[in-house]
């Protein structure tokens, strides 16, 4: 697993700054991997807004007891930095290939775009023969609300595959290019103010919680930056 700021092709394609980091499911959160995220997560808000992160992930925990090094602590490190990620003032991209689960899963869910392969499977990893309790149970049923294949695979284990995770909107776009699909979306994404796609993000977020009235001042204020920043193009 490694971290590193831009690539040839991606960061071409983008015309900015594209931030990357290959996660693998395989391996169970650790140090390393909280440190790598969250220096991904530093480097992104320096940026302030004019960066683009793209994630590559893939691979799901093996066997019966892949938990069983982990700590209350680390998982809630782990989860604080991926909550982190879900907010930083970028465009957070994922691709995703083949079989997908663990920390590949978690950080594929906390994307604002996601293009996976036609293999893809999102797993639900197991330990000691229950669903692992992660966050990752809380983000899907945030975003597939109701959805009868969620609600299985969290209980009783198992997988989504691509067509039903494209269906639930789990994932944005299945692709036989991904490496083409991820420099499509770096690119769309670069003229994008990514402080400004923060805000917007979150008050989709704070929507499915927040009253109208108590979120109407927040949209307004929103809304008179946006006039501003339109009246700041004009001017010659």
């Amino acid at each position: 697993m490694t971290a590193g700021q831009t690539t040839t092709d991606l960061g071409a394609a983008a015309g900015g700054t594209v931030l990357e980091l290959w996660l693998d499911g395989a391996r169970p959160p650790d140090g390393e991997t909280v440190a790598a995220v969250a220096a991904l997560c530093d480097r992104a808000e320096d940026l302030d807004g004019d960066a683009v992160v793209v994630l590559h992930v893939s691979g799901t925990p093996s066997g019966g007891d892949w938990a069983s090094a982990l700590t209350v602590k680390l998982v809630n490190r782990w989860e604080q930095v991926l909550r982190r990620l879900e907010r930083l003032p970028a465009t957070t991209i994922a691709g995703a290939a083949g079989d997908c689960g663990g920390p590949a899963l978690d950080a594929l869910l906390a994307t604002d775009h996601r293009a996976a392969t036609a293999s893809v499977r999102l797993v639900l990893p197991v330990q000691a023969g229950l669903v692992w309790p992660g966050m990752t149970l809380y983000r899907l049923a945030k975003q597939a609300p109701n959805a009868g294949a969620v609600r299985h695979a969290a209980l009783f284990g198992g997988f989504i595959d691509a067509r039903e995770a494209l269906t639930l909107h789990l994932v944005h776009e299945v692709t036989d290019d991904l490496p083409a699909a991820l420099a499509a979306a770096a690119a769309r994404a670069s003229v994008v103010s990514g402080t400004e796609l923060a805000v917007r993000r979150q008050l989709t977020l704070d929507a499915q919680a927040v009253g109208f009235e108590e979120a109407l001042g927040t949209h307004l204020a929103a809304c008179d930056r946006a006039l501003r920043r339109m009246s700041a193009w004009a001017a010659p």
